[in-house]
């Protein structure tokens, strides 16, 4: 049996690190916030320095608080957000451009004639959110030197020295064949990167160099992308088998098997880990705003914080005709117009907090159901439930929503912190060949299991109200 692992979570609001003990579960963790910058024309940024230095102190804090020396390293990381640095140096030449980042809608029209052989080679719509388009836009208007990458090989070089990426995080940028896991030369020259020297794409699982940045020196054994760390941690290891993750955004993802399935409803076909070689696909769904939408309100002065959710919104009945499409970074899948902006419809004299916490929690609810009702269609069978984790679960209000709206019972994960977890489990098999997949995933048990409480006909009447003041903007722009 392996020991101890350190499994750090590199995410958009923070880094949280976990030592997991293979018999002992969770015996030390770590969190480090990160600030990212929101300014005009729906630009994120981030300082590359905050990132590594939250990588590095929450794992220290972690291995502090475990008390015991860790066997190796594993880094999940937040997938779409780029940079451009020094291949030498490690010194970053830019800031990092985070996914929620819309500068590159222009170049993305630019390229619509090639949108449908983009999907086809990639599995992913032409679409600001992916890497690529704002690689593209970093060498169009920042720099043309040193490479442009994702976070994840800029932080593993600064770790180890090695410039790789995972198979998982390379099928983020819009730059992997999906059926090769390799880099397509033909997507590359689309977007105008054809002479780029990209990272090599390895396993999830796998010793990639050694860092002294925790420490004594470790190896880095497990790299995956921050949602397939996740959908792993939650088991769905099987075809059909669906996680949804509430964090700045809310990721619903489905288990596809070792084949690809090109969506026909407008979700993204992706690759959902390579381990020992063999690929696993997965159908991933996005709402861009969930945590960052209830910031919003926060900074709005509606609420405290998160942790208002529940006692506001209980405040009254139901959301008081009020009808709110959080898209304030967009809408994703299935709609992809990146160029929406959210809306807040039935306002009245009498419309309080409470109603409008409601209507954040119905928005935010009716988006996932929209990506579940996708997946059933493109895998021909309803889901039956869905596992959830992410912070916004602890809300009762949320989740009971959630459950109303879907009208299927969701369980909440008993274990905080899945993404942690999930490349936890790849670095340990990374660590020990000899494991199974299965035996390093952790026993599913939810913490709670909510069940719907209104009638279907009163679910379709929300929803209705949700896809009319979608259909409205969709209309206005």
């Amino acid at each position: 049996m392996t020991g101890p692992v350190l499994a750090v979570d590199q995410g958009t609001s923070g880094t949280k690190a976990l030592v997991v003990c293979p018999d002992r579960g969770v015996i030390g963790s770590g969190f480090a916030p990160v600030r990212p910058r929101f300014t005009a024309g729906g630009r994120v940024e981030v300082d590359p320095a905050a990132l590594l230095s939250s990588v590095v102190d929450a794992g220290r804090r972690a291995i502090r608080e475990a008390g015991e020396p860790v066997a190796a390293l594993g880094l999940a990381n937040q997938g779409e957000t780029v940079l451009a640095w020094d291949p030498v140096t490690g010194t970053p030449l830019t800031d990092a451009i985070v996914w929620q980042d819309r500068r590159a809608e222009g170049l993305c029209a630019e390229l619509a004639a090639h949108d449908e052989q983009l999907r086809e080679l990639t599995g992913l719509p032409n679409d600001p959110y992916f890497a690529a388009p704002k690689m593209a836009w970093i060498r169009r208007h920042l720099t043309r030197e040193g490479v442009v990458t994702t976070t994840d090989a800029w932080l593993v070089h600064r770790l180890t020295g090695e410039f790789v990426t995972d198979a998982a995080t390379a099928g983020r940028t819009q730059l992997l064949d999906l059926d090769a896991v390799d880099w397509s030369p033909r997507a590359l020259d689309i977007f105008g990167l054809g002479d780029e020297r990209l990272p090599r794409i390895v396993d999830a699982a796998g010793p990639v160099g050694s860092t002294d940045a925790f420490g004594p020196r470790l190896p880095l054994t497990g790299l995956l992308v921050d949602q397939q760390a996740a959908l792993l941690a939650q088991g769905a290891t099987e075809p059909g088998a669906a996680k949804c993750t509430y964090g700045t955004g809310a990721f619903l993802l489905a288990q596809t098997g070792t084949s690809p399935r090109r969506s026909t409803t407008g979700l993204v076909s992706c690759v959902a880990w390579r381990i020992a070689g063999r690929t696993n696909y997965c159908l991933d769904g996005q709402v861009y705003t969930a945590a960052s939408a209830v910031r919003w309100l926060t900074e709005l002065g509606v609420i405290g914080g998160a942790e208002d959710l529940d006692p506001v919104g209980s405040a009254v009945p139901d959301s008081g005709g009020v009808t709110f499409v959080p898209a304030l970074a967009g809408l994703a899948a299935p709609w992809w117009r990146s160029d929406l902006r959210g809306s807040v419809t039935g306002l009245g004299l009498d419309t309080t907090a409470g109603h409008l916490v409601r209507a954040l929690c119905e928005g935010i609810a009716a988006q996932v159901v929209e990506l579940a009702d996708a997946v059933a269609a493109d895998f021909g069978a309803p889901l039956t439930v869905l596992r959830v984790d992410g912070g916004l679960t602890r809300s009762a209000l949320l989740m009971q929503t959630q459950a109303d709206l879907l009208q299927l019972p969701v369980e909440v994960s008993a274990l905080p912190d899945a993404t942690a977890l999930g490349v936890g489990a790849v670095a340990r098999l990374g660590l020990d060949p000899g494991l199974t997949l299965s035996g390093v995933i952790p026993a599913w048990k939810p913490a709670a299991v909510y069940e719907p409480r209104i009638p279907a006909a009163r679910a379709a009447e929300q929803l209705g109200r949700f896809r009319t003041a979608v259909a409205g903007l969709l209309a206005a722009r």
